[in-house]
């Protein structure tokens, strides 16, 4: 069973929802900061495994012309929860426990669902979307993301030629360093030669100019406390971004003809039906679908449950908490790499 399609604004709202608890809570502590970050960590994942029955696909050829408006306001929704958050952390209104809430709540945020709708609009068209996608992954130090999803992620996944394409047997904590480092060289390898042949600027220093700027900036407006736990915030939403990028790639590889990695296909990113997270994380858990089209816009990705394909057995936040337990996730993932790959 499967239900309807949600409009855009469905998007919007569910991905909201928490920044502005979070958000709230920030200024004040309170119900509002345990609310938020009990749902990003609790209440969100055991409604999705409870439900774990995905909306429909969307008619081949539909328009969402909403869609755009509902990645920039989730975008928008990201840095005023970071201000918040930046502010709540310079100051000496939350306890000691709310301070730990509020870090967790906003990591999982930030490398959940800003990450999502970041790697959304970096897929865009426009201009104005593509830097907006941009900007918040240089907010979140993470800049070089822009480059080396798009120009190795894109292109080598399922592959060893792509850092961020887990291989089976590799644990999380193995996998975090080497895909981070592995990326931001292969990105800017890349960018080196494209700026080579074009002459135009290398984006990286974009990516790194822009995020030592972030860090001067935070440092001189809410303060040093502020400016360390804004580092350490960073490096945990990076953590839950690469936990996606782990969960879904773990273990599938593109088989070689002549040489030659096979085209990307549905068998080669592990998808997620259950409907919150799918809103809350703008469809990328829909994730073949957006390998094999790109530019897709992200209420028109399908799951196709009719065709084979890699489906993981609980959603992708639950996934990401058992990858960083790798005995638990390699009891639980590699007997299923191990079958999609023999068929």
């Amino acid at each position: 069973m499967t239900y309807r399609v949600p409009p855009a604004a469905a998007f919007a709202a569910v991905g909201l929802f928490p920044a502005f608890l979070l958000g709230w809570g920030a200024m004040g502590g309170g119900w509002p900061l345990w609310a938020g970050f009990l749902w990003m960590a609790f209440a969100a994942p055991a409604a999705d495994t409870i439900i774990a029955r995905g909306f429909g696909d969307a008619p081949e050829g539909a328009q969402f012309p909403m869609a755009d408006m509902a990645s920039f306001q989730l975008a928008l929704g990201h840095f005023a929860l970071l201000i918040a958050a930046l502010y709540g952390f310079s100051g000496d209104w939350l306890s000691g426990w709310e301070r730990v809430a509020l870090f967790l709540g906003t990591g999982m945020y930030f490398g959940q669902v800003s990450n999502s709708n970041a790697h959304e609009l970096i897929h865009r068209g426009r201009k104005a979307l593509f830097r907006l996608g941009a900007a918040v992954y240089v907010s979140l130090l993470f800049g070089h993301h822009v480059s080396a999803h798009r120009l190795v992620h894109h292109i080598h996944v399922a592959t060893d030629a792509d850092p961020n394409s887990a291989r089976l047997g590799e644990s999380f904590w193995r996998f975090f360093p080497r895909a981070w480092f592995g990326s931001f060289r292969a990105g800017l390898a890349v960018e080196r030669k494209r700026a080579g042949q074009s002459g135009r600027r290398n984006p990286y220093t974009v990516w790194v100019g822009g995020g030592l700027a972030c860090i001067v900036a935070v440092a001189l407006i809410f303060g040093a406390r502020a400016a360390v736990d804004y580092l350490l915030l960073c490096l945990y939403a990076q953590m839950q971004l690469m936990l996606s990028d782990y969960v879904q790639h773990y273990g599938l590889r593109r088989q070689l003809h002549n040489g030659r990695p096979e085209p990307v296909g549905p068998r080669h990113s592990w998808d997620a039906p259950h409907p919150l997270s799918s809103l809350a994380m703008v469809n990328a858990p829909r994730h073949s679908d957006h390998h094999a089209h790109p530019s897709r816009e992200y209420p028109a990705l399908r799951l196709e449950p009719q065709n084979k394909r890699p489906m993981l057995p609980y959603s992708l936040p639950v996934m990401g908490a058992m990858a960083m337990l790798p005995p638990l996730w390699r009891r639980m993932m590699d007997r299923r790499v191990a079958r999609m790959m023999g068929e």
